[in-house]
């Protein structure tokens, strides 16, 4: 395996952590009531939106480059 593909299936996870919290605030603020309040909630849904895309095209475009 090469340093690259280990460094992408690492970024996927951070990815795939990302999407989880992502669905998880939404559920919490279709609830009513977040455990963790209204402001937190919505700066980790603002906040794991951008980083979960932008680590999945990381790591898909360091899958590929390891392939070749």
């Amino acid at each position: 395996m090469s340093p690259d593909y280990i460094k992408a299936q690492l970024i996927l996870l951070i990815s795939i952590i990302a999407a989880i919290a992502f669905v998880g605030c939404i559920y919490e603020l279709s609830y009513g009531a977040p455990d963790f309040g209204f402001p937190i909630t919505w700066g980790i849904l603002l906040f794991s939106l951008p980083l979960g895309i932008y680590t999945f095209v990381k790591a898909v475009s360091l899958a590929r480059k390891s392939m070749n």
